[in-house]
């Protein structure tokens, strides 16, 4: 925890090569003119500030050849600074609880101000006021951890048409039965918050849905070596994680070239 290059693994490489948009969102732009399709990316906890969204956001945009964006969900303030914490990043890592509790006490007050259902009302006032001016044919939405929960949300509204969910922070049952598109889940083998048992139900959830409702596609994918926030903040030093990385980046591409077709 105290050791700054502890902390190094977890930021990716490069520079972002898009640019924050009047609206406050990170933009990487597709070829000029598209419209045929677009993708919301949903940060986790530590918001835009960590780069991380920003590559992340470049990288789909380059292989999906469309614009991608990536609200600031949490107005400038999101509950944790990039250096403020450390979590496990490879299976078999523990959380260490004291410090954890220690960095966790000065974000309250913003973990307050950012709860899910605020959040989730700025995410989806920010997709009605972007698809009212850009009117995007088809809309997918990625989100990690914190964002993996709105994207989920998103997923059961009229306003996405596809999403990806990297393994999620709290969510509920109810939010899996709610689920209106086709469905990408990003799990990793050990996750604090989207533990086996919740991942397994999930899963039930959706297969019993077949042949009894207007059923949606999904698929999990599992990554070995891995733990909650792979997808996004990997550290590039282990091979697994670095393995599940690249799969994972993968599956989004995928998953969207097979449910929003140009």
């Amino acid at each position: 925890m105290s050791c700054p290059d502890c902390r190094k693994g977890t930021i990716l490489p490069g520079e972002p090569t898009g640019s924050i948009a009047p609206n406050g969102a990170y933009f990487a732009p597709g070829p000029s003119g598209t419209k045929s399709r677009a993708v919301i990316l949903l940060t986790d906890i530590f918001g835009l500030p960590l780069v991380n969204s920003k590559l992340l956001a470049d990288h789909f945009s380059k292989k999906l050849q469309c614009d991608v964006w990536v609200p600031d969900q949490f107005n400038g303030n999101p509950p944790f600074g990039v250096d403020s914490m450390k979590f496990p990043e490879k299976a078999g890592d523990k959380l260490e609880i004291l410090p954890f509790l220690v960095g966790l006490i000065p974000a309250l007050p913003a973990l307050i101000r950012n709860r899910p259902s605020v959040v989730f009302a700025r995410d989806k006032s920010f997709i009605e006021a972007l698809q009212a001016e850009k009117k995007y044919e088809k809309l997918g939405t990625v989100g990690y951890c914190f964002g993996g929960s709105m994207a989920l949300k998103l997923a059961g509204t009229d306003l996405v048409n596809s999403a990806v969910v990297c393994h999620p922070g709290p969510m509920s049952e109810q939010d899996v039965m709610d689920i209106k598109v086709p469905s990408s889940w990003v799990c990793a083998e050990e996750d604090m918050t989207f533990k086996p048992k919740l991942r397994q139900r999930a899963e039930e959830i959706l297969a019993s849905r077949k042949g009894k409702d207007e059923f949606t596609e999904y698929e999990f994918k599992d990554y070995k070596g891995t733990t909650h926030g792979f997808a996004a903040r990997p550290n590039l030093g282990y091979p697994e994680v670095k393995v599940g990385y690249e799969g994972a980046l993968e599956q989004v591409v995928q998953w969207f070239e097979k449910t929003l077709p140009v």
